[in-house]
């Protein structure tokens, strides 16, 4: 038998600069991204409407949310991703991903389990109305 020499390692790819990361190419070419690199998700309960919280993400959160099935936020103020529920228990099974004309905010249609908001309301609007004047179509 002959010998045969071990395959050479594959180099590591480069960290590069590219925000796409892993998203499709047309994906990430379509986001416009705040000065942080992040970009609004509204979050929506995908049979009843309810808007249920605003997050944000990045490339990689919204990479995560849209392969793993469960909903992946970039925290502004503690710097690192947290994924919905892990801590809580309050998860978000994603059912859609959807991108707004402009390219600067996402709408993540979700299955909820329990509270949206880290204060155990349903959702992060719950009394929280202001009084307005209201208009009307005449």
């Amino acid at each position: 038998m002959s010998e045969q020499s071990a395959p050479s390692p594959t180099p590591a790819p480069e960290l590069s600069s590219d925000p796409a990361g892993p998203l499709p190419q047309e994906i990430a070419n379509a986001l416009k991204r705040d000065a942080a690199g992040l970009v609004a998700a509204i979050v929506q309960q995908h049979d009843t409407n309810e808007v249920l919280m605003l997050g944000w993400m990045d490339d990689e959160a919204l990479h995560r949310t849209m392969t793993s099935g469960r909903v992946t936020f970039y925290s502004r103020s503690r710097q690192k991703y947290w994924r919905k529920g892990d801590t809580s228990g309050h998860v978000q099974f994603v059912k859609s991903v959807a991108l707004d004309c402009d390219g600067d905010a996402l709408l993540i249609r979700v299955d909820q389990i329990g509270a949206a908001c880290h204060t155990g309301t349903r959702t992060c609007f719950d009394g929280r109305d202001f009084s307005v004047v209201t208009g009307h179509r005449d």
